[in-house]
């Protein structure tokens, strides 16, 4: 598919005004991205687990208005009104107003709860902006009055994309990939995929315990990251090497092969994190409680034999993933031994989940 598939034709309706809202969760990277091109487009394949607990929950209440000079629309956060994210509502907006040419015939009020704290390095503008496109998807197809599940779901991941690169990933599960790659069949640069192929079952319901370290805004946002690795001197190497690693989860992902899905995931988490250290200019993400964590699982590991391993996203927390069977022993190795490194002691338990989904309005 081309960008071009996904502007439009004439809409058949208008509504007055309505409502929708969708539920999109947070999805965590095992090979990462880091680097992109113009207009959102990654510099390396990625792949990612979903999330089933941490989420959005997005209500778009849209009302029609007399003039299309511009766009209209408020955001809310909690409850409460956060004029700081209409920059970035503003620029999604103008990105993808060729897709959804209705935008400025309404005004919007987007109101919209996490489950998890903002902007602390768990992907909250992944479940914001891909639980987002999928209310306005909504209110596309309510306006064109039909259309298919396939293109639903990918131009809803296209349009993610445009307001967050990995929000692209957060549609589906349990394993989605966005980028184009060799090895897997229809990837694309424009939209995440479903992993379609043989996952072992020792990866089902994968535990992704995540551990609050610093709770606050990131120093460095992971735009700024991004654009850091257009001069980075191993920007090209750093490419190359997620590409193979991808190639190799893959196979892991098949055998159930904890040992390599182990060595690939942490290493990735190690990587995307040098790649910060060498840009210019450098910049920590990572707290000293980071690499506390860091050290006490690898100890952990070698006392006891366990699959536990860790990965990280861009921020200081730290995603602890362990396969189902291993829940209990690791949950109390994280209560005893990992919570006190947090930011008062708190953690949020997850595992993988399916997706988003559309929630029905009890009347």
């Amino acid at each position: 598919m081309t960008e071009n598939d996904f502007i439009p034709g004439h809409h058949n309706q208008t509504f007055q005004d309505g409502s929708v809202t969708w539920e999109s969760p947070s999805n965590i990277a095992l090979v990462k991205y880091w680097g992109k091109l113009d207009h959102q487009i990654p510099q390396n394949a990625s792949i990612s687990f979903t999330l089933n607990q941490c989420k959005t929950i997005t209500t778009l209440k849209y009302l029609k208005k007399e003039s299309r000079r511009d766009f209209s629309f408020e955001v809310f956060l909690d409850g409460e009104k956060k004029t700081g994210f209409e920059p970035k509502v503003k620029t999604f907006f103008e990105r993808v107003e060729v897709y959804l040419p209705f935008l400025k015939d309404y005004h919007f009020r987007i109101e919209t709860i996490n489950t998890f704290p903002h902007s602390s390095g768990i992907a909250s503008s992944a479940s914001g902006m891909s639980a987002l496109s999928l209310c306005l998807m909504d209110l596309e197809k309510r306006l064109l009055g039909k259309m298919s599940k396939d293109y639903f779901i990918n131009k809803a991941s296209f349009l993610a994309r445009l307001g967050s690169g990995s929000a692209s990933r957060s549609l589906e599960g349990e394993l989605v990939v966005w980028g184009e790659h060799t090895d897997i069949e229809n990837s694309s640069n424009l939209f995440g995929i479903k992993f379609d192929y043989p996952v072992h079952k020792n990866f089902k319901n994968y535990q992704d315990t995540i551990l609050l370290v610093d709770k606050g805004e990131k120093q460095v946002s992971s735009t700024v990251g991004h654009n850091l690795m257009h001069n980075h001197p191993f920007a090209e190497k750093r490419f190359e090497q997620a590409s193979n690693n991808l190639s190799l989860l893959k196979e892991a992902l098949k055998t159930g092969n904890l040992d390599d899905f182990i060595e690939i995931v942490e290493s990735e988490a190690l990587t995307l994190h040098a790649m910060m250290l060498t840009s210019l200019p450098y910049f920590i993400l990572m707290k000293p409680n980071t690499l506390n964590i860091i050290n006490k699982i690898w100890e952990y590991r070698k006392q006891t034999g366990s699959k536990v391993c860790f990965t990280l996203d861009a921020g200081a927390n730290v995603h602890v993933l362990f396969p189902e069977k291993e829940k209990l022993k690791v949950g109390k190795f994280i209560d005893q031994t990992l919570s006190p490194y947090c930011q008062n002691g708190q953690f949020i338990e997850d595992f993988t989940g399916t997706g988003a989904r559309r929630v029905e309005h009890l009347t």
